[in-house]
């Protein structure tokens, strides 16, 4: 049966923070947790969220999100959220912080560790509607998880987990592109390929949905024609607009699900936190393109030739080539041992892959020996 669901309002414009006040109160949140890093509090963005809410709200803040979020920083915030009597949760920054406020949303409202309510454990049954009610405004544009169902984050044994629920899904999404301005080349770059991923990986996944299928490929044709452009002039404001749609789109259409793309940079970021999961799916998007193009459903509904043609390429053989020549183009690194993995480590990456929930999502069965053959494609 097919799952067709958009549940997300999302008020999308450059200036939308100042539209915070009344989203709280359309929610019933008055006592908010900021949940954020500490790059975007001192960049000032935590400022201007502050000043978009009302002098009766009493806002508690916290700002130790990772850049791969885990159930350290669950804990620690969902400790400030209980001791602030906080009612709902406003998520600022990147996937991360977004993340991670899914993360406190649950734990904050539920019994148990965060590992009890990993898919992988079957604890998507254990999420109610208890769940502490986010707002997510993103300050990037790749991940999508202001509109997403699911969180991903790193437990205390490792391993990089997927939290999903239709209750972790944000109540509302203020996608702002002017809070992307001041984003840095390298990671709008890196944002921007997480954001390409979503769209490709999504579209090829077997499912039946129409509707995500087409929002992916649009996703993909905005970002695919505006990432050079948001990297190199970072105060296009056209390009910073498309780029967050695609960036939204792709959230949106991984409703589906995702593949293999995905299963290797969730074991590989659990692994090694410090790498950026935006740059391991550009790396591994060519050979997991190159693995699926062979998958029945792939074939059947010509779906390289649709990728071929948002991407404005004539030859639908050039899709994954084109990904590995634009993320070089990008500045960013097209290998895994660019990014300093070794061979020694493909082993738990293919053990972590087949356990990811991704995994089961791809068009077409991957083996270890089939993980194997990818990782070292994109050695």
């Amino acid at each position: 049966m097919a799952l067709i669901n958009y549940i997300t309002q999302i008020q999308f414009d450059f200036g939308a923070v100042r539209l915070l006040k009344s989203e709280c109160e359309r929610i019933g949140i008055s006592r908010p947790l900021i949940v954020t890093d500490r790059g975007i509090k001192a960049a000032g963005i935590v400022d201007k969220v502050l000043t978009a809410l009302s002098a009766e709200h009493e806002v508690a803040v916290y700002d130790g999100t990772p850049p791969n979020p885990n159930e350290a920083a669950v804990r620690e915030a969902v400790a400030v959220f209980i001791a602030a009597r906080c009612d709902g949760i406003i998520a600022v920054g990147g996937g991360s912080s977004i993340d991670l406020a899914k993360g406190v949303a649950v734990c904050a409202t539920h019994e148990g560790p965060l590992q009890s309510f990993a898919v992988i454990e079957g604890g998507a049954t254990r999420i109610t509607s208890a769940t502490a009610p986010v707002i997510a405004i993103p300050t990037t544009a790749g991940t999508g998880s202001e509109v997403g169902r699911g969180a991903i984050l790193i437990l205390e044994d490792g391993r990089k987990v997927g939290v999903i629920s239709p209750f972790v899904v944000p109540k509302s999404a203020i996608c702002d592109p002017e809070l992307t301005l001041k984003l840095p080349a390298t990671m709008t770059a890196a944002t921007g390929m997480d954001a390409i991923a979503h769209c490709i990986e999504t579209f090829m996944a077997p499912a039946f949905n129409p509707a995500a299928d087409g929002i992916a490929l649009d996703g993909l044709w905005r970002a695919w024609r505006h990432i050079e452009r948001a990297t190199a002039h970072p105060d296009d404001r056209v390009a910073r607009m498309n780029m967050m749609s695609a960036s939204m789109q792709g959230a949106l259409a991984f409703q589906k699900g995702l593949g293999c793309v995905h299963s290797l940079s969730h074991s590989l970021g659990g692994i090694d936190p410090r790498l950026h999961h935006g740059t391991l799916n550009a790396i591994f998007l060519p050979a997991v393109i190159a693995f699926n193009q062979d998958a029945p459903v792939v074939r059947e509904e010509g779906k390289l030739a649709r990728l071929a043609q948002a991407m404005g390429l004539e030859n639908p053989a050039n899709v994954g080539p084109s990904i590995r020549e634009m993320t070089s183009r990008l500045g960013l690194p097209t290998t895994l041992s660019g990014v300093g993995v070794t061979r020694e480590m493909f082993a738990d990456i293919v053990k972590g892959a087949l356990k990811d929930h991704s995994h089961k999502t791809n068009p077409r069965d991957a083996s270890a020996s089939d993980y194997h053959a990818m990782l070292e494609a994109s050695f």
